[in-house]
């Protein structure tokens, strides 16, 4: 028994030196574009929908999304003071929230939007996070999504979460 047992703190001591010599990182683990860490924590307040809505974030702009086999969206609540020419990496215009079977609404993500007034469709798109926006013909707006509280097997900035559900 004594011999079992140095045997699995042998394993246990070995993988902890292997996981300190490397810096807690594995190679698999693709890094956050530059501004997405800071995004994050500038959503924590808006985990609750009441809270975000308080903050501006109080129009409806949508039922839940969903596209079929490609995934969903979720249900889009903009804050329309910030739906101008300009976008703040902290501030999005929307928010993202997947609603549950009680109810509740969880955040999944954001969409920052610039209405093709601002900026028209023949101009060059705006980008953010070294990504270029989207046009989006139906809504008239150039839009971004990033997947910050969703992870997205389709990539971050995709447009549909197959994790997501209506």
């Amino acid at each position: 028994m004594k011999f079992i047992n140095r045997i699995i703190l042998s394993i246990i001591v070995s993988s902890i030196a292997l996981v300190w010599a490397c810096g807690g990182n594995t190679a698999t683990a693709p890094s956050a574009p530059a501004g997405i860490d800071a995004l994050r924590t500038s959503l924590a307040p808006y985990a609750s929908l009441n809270l975000a809505k308080s903050a501006g974030y109080n129009t409806a702009l949508t039922d839940c999304m969903s596209n079929g086999d490609l995934g969903a969206m979720g249900v889009h609540f903009g804050n329309t003071a910030l739906i101008d020419a300009t976008v703040d990496a902290n501030r999005p215009e929307v928010l993202i929230y997947e609603p549950g079977l009680n109810g509740d609404m969880s955040l999944v993500g954001v969409e920052f939007v610039i209405p093709f007034t601002a900026i028209p469709k023949t101009a060059t798109a705006p980008t953010l996070f070294g990504q270029s926006f989207i046009p989006n013909d139906v809504f008239g707006l150039w839009t971004l999504h990033v997947w910050t509280q969703r992870a997205n097997p389709n990539g971050l900035f995709a447009e549909w979460n197959p994790r997501v559900h209506c």
